[in-house]
């Protein structure tokens, strides 16, 4: 049992939530809001859900789901999610992240496509892939320098 705020809850003055139809297919501007390590269903590995929202357009603010296996005993789904990884990097122009909220608030281009879930049979949205926004460019890892200042004199 739970109890609510001291005078109750009054459900006339909250608008219900009604649940969300997936967002049609095609491209748009999204970034990413969050990202967090969690273990997987076996305790085997670990993955990193990236949460990911639209920031324009009719469905702005609708929100989008990326897991990626990096830590699994598969070496497929390391893979997988490495190459997934590779194409969110390269999209936002962070080539070489320390941590994953690297990667957060940076405009990029999100293919997302339609599915059917096997479990449920409900459509449900599926990100296809990254690209970078029109004017993004990668930022290399930066090369230390020759001789460290502090030995300069």
């Amino acid at each position: 049992m739970a109890q609510f705020d001291e005078g109750g809850f009054d459900a006339v003055a909250v608008d219900p939530n009604v649940g969300f139809d997936p967002i049609p297919a095609g491209k748009y501007l999204c970034v990413i809001t969050d990202s967090e390590e969690k273990p997987n269903a076996k305790g085997t590995g670990t993955y990193i859900n990236f949460t990911l929202e639209v920031i324009e357009g009719e469905h702005k603010g609708r929100k989008l789901w990326e897991r990626l296996n990096l830590k699994n005993p598969s070496e497929e789904a390391v893979k997988i999610a490495r190459a997934v990884l590779s194409s969110m990097c390269r999209a936002v122009g962070v080539m070489s992240p320390r941590d994953s909220v690297d990667l957060h608030n940076l405009p990029m281009l999100v293919k997302v496509g339609m599915e059917k879930r096997a479990d449920t049979g409900e459509i449900t949205n599926r990100i296809r892939g990254y690209e970078a926004k029109a004017g993004v460019a990668a930022k290399p890892a930066q090369a230390p320098p020759a001789t460290p200042p502090w030995k300069k004199k």
